[in-house]
């Protein structure tokens, strides 16, 4: 049986997407206001709206899986791009005939790029991409959350965490990309630590995705504080 993911329509844009992305590395690194350390989120998504950091093909298809498996009413991603994870996520959503997908991104040529993507592939039906930072867009979407996608910048993948965590639903699952990045630690041990309330575990795709289970219905109140975010 043929799956949405499979489609010639989603399959077009996907191999499209990736074969762009591909040249990533090819370009010389965007010039910042100021130093890396000290450029806000906006800055550093505006400088890098040409680059495509995408998720890996094999890590999209660990994402449609999940879904599909786990079957989520909401899913929510943090760093939609140019869309490329979004379109794993929708397409699992589609099939699985039920649920809806809510990205967020703060570069506006990235989000007009995304939502035309979704359009071409014939899934835009099937997700919401809410302009601006995410600690503030993603502070109305209703819970319960049953899937997370954590692929924006790697210093702020634990505060969205926290702010969601309150919507999160018993056993929903949270996937966070790019963990052998130095900037993932403080997230890994928090998502590592069972008083958290997450079993936890790493899956060796690309840069490594990093697979949490949130075990336990209680919101912890130790850790960053939700309100954190770049200056």
């Amino acid at each position: 049986m043929s799956t949405t993911l499979q489609s010639p329509s989603v399959r077009a844009v996907l191999d499209r997407l990736f074969a762009t992305a591909a040249h990533d590395d090819d370009r010389p690194p965007p010039p910042l206001s100021g130093s890396p350390t000290s450029a806000t989120a906006l800055q550093r998504a505006d400088a890098l709206q040409d680059f495509y950091l995408p998720i890996s093909a094999q890590g999209g298809d660990l994402l449609y899986a999940l879904v599909r498996a786990s079957r989520p009413t909401t899913v929510v991603e943090f760093g939609t791009s140019f869309g490329i994870s979004t379109l794993y996520l929708a397409a699992a959503v589609a099939d699985n005939g039920t649920g809806r997908v809510f990205g967020t991104e703060l570069n506006q040529a990235k989000l007009t790029a995304a939502r035309a993507n979704l359009d071409e592939a014939g899934l835009a039906d099937r997700v919401t991409i809410l302009p601006g930072d995410a600690l503030d867009t993603l502070a109305d979407i209703p819970g319960p959350i049953g899937l997370v996608l954590l692929d924006g910048w790697k210093d702020l993948c634990l505060p969205v965490l926290r702010s969601l965590e309150p919507r999160l639903a018993s056993g929903a699952l949270v996937v966070a990309d790019d963990i052998n990045l130095p900037a993932m630690a403080d997230y890994l041990n928090y998502v590592r630590d069972p008083t958290n309330g997450y079993i936890s575990v790493a899956f060796p795709v690309e840069d490594g995705l990093e697979i949490s289970c949130r075990a336990s219905d209680t919101t912890q109140t130790t850790g960053p504080p939700v309100h954190a975010r770049q200056p």
